[in-house]
């Protein structure tokens, strides 16, 4: 009994292993995480993220951010405030913030279906 005890113990330790090499392995980023990296994780990406990401700021959630949701994708920051049907006060919280956004390409892993709009976070 003993024996099977440990060769099923030796067992264990070298499949762990062998997932331990692995995980080392697909340690490479994905595209999204890659994105995290940059600029991205640090300001609102306004071709990528999602309504939820801009409750951080005052007054933009939800009815703004989701006009430049809609309205993306954005070839510069400052494009953001070319948008259509903007009222004074959208215009001055979007100017007061230009710094807090970021644009780079879209990503089709961040921009599929009605994601941005809807999430599925509840």
């Amino acid at each position: 009994m003993k024996t099977i005890v440990r060769l099923f113990a030796i067992l264990m330790v070298l499949i762990s292993s062998v997932g331990f090499v692995g995980s080392a392995v697909a340690a490479e980023l994905n595209p999204v995480d890659a994105k995290l990296t940059t600029e991205y994780g640090q300001k609102i990406d306004l071709n990528n993220e999602d309504v939820r990401g801009f409750r951080q700021l005052r007054g933009f959630y939800p009815n703004l951010a989701a006009k430049i949701i809609k309205y993306s994708p954005y070839d510069s920051v400052e494009e953001v405030l070319d948008i259509p049907g903007l009222s004074e006060r959208q215009r001055q919280r979007l100017e007061a913030n230009l710094d807090k956004f970021v644009v780079t390409p879209p990503a089709n892993e961040l921009n599929e279906g009605g994601d941005r709009i809807n999430p599925g976070l509840y």
